[in-house]
């Protein structure tokens, strides 16, 4: 089947793709609060269940810390205590990271939207393990693209999610997988040129697509 029309199949089944990528491009994924956006990019690099485990835990963070006032910008985060921020979260790993990824943030800026715009601006895909974030131990390219496009770039993660879903797509049209990740996101941007799609579009779309597939497979059990 023709690549064009496979993709603009899966696009049907999820409509909610465009809404969550607009609120990416234009900064304002967990209504603009920057913290929200940090603390999930650092949770999703573990490749747990999206909507059911991270965005929830995210939205339990922000009514326990941020609603509450005690954690009001990134350099509030920065210097929060990591023994509290686990009974939410219990991966340590994942707080360092997001504290790290808010300390080199917040120093960009006073304004948080400001700072991760900025650094999203000047931030390459290419030799992404030498940029200040990437360079932060525990931020692999999920975490790192993933920040980018809710700071308002229009890529794409190499996460098995994404690829899962476009090994099927590709697997139909007869074309190759690329192994290497940063292959993996070069072609899935040529895929976006080629069908009129934005990469980001594509990306958010694998995510909807798995989750429902999953939801299906639950309520058939």
């Amino acid at each position: 089947m023709e690549l064009k029309k496979i993709i603009d199949n899966y696009m049907q089944l999820v409509p909610e793709v465009k809404k969550y990528c607009k609120d990416c491009l234009n900064v304002k994924r967990y209504g603009g609060n920057v913290v929200l956006m940090v603390v999930d990019a650092s949770f999703v690099s573990l490749g747990i269940n999206y909507f059911k485990v991270i965005v929830p835990k995210v939205l339990e963070f922000k009514q326990r810390f941020v609603d509450s006032g005690e954690i009001t910008s990134l350099g509030d985060l920065s210097k929060h205590s990591i023994n509290e921020l686990t009974t939410i979260w219990k991966n340590k790993r994942s707080w360092n990271v997001a504290k790290e990824i808010s300390s080199y943030l917040s120093k960009l800026s006073k304004d948080d939207k400001k700072a991760l715009i900025k650094w999203a601006k000047n931030s390459k895909l290419e030799g992404w393990k030498n940029d200040p974030i990437g360079r932060i131990k525990g931020v692999g390219i999920n975490t790192y693209q993933y920040l980018r496009m809710m700071g308002g770039i229009g890529t794409v993660m190499p996460d098995k999610i994404v690829r899962r879903v476009f090994k099927e797509i590709f697997d139909e049209c007869g074309l190759d997988m690329p192994k290497d990740d940063l292959e993996f996101i070069r072609e899935i941007k040529r895929i976006a040129e080629l069908t009129n799609y934005k990469p980001i579009e594509l990306c958010w779309m694998t995510w909807f697509v798995r989750s429902r597939s999953q939801d299906k497979s639950k309520n058939k059990k």
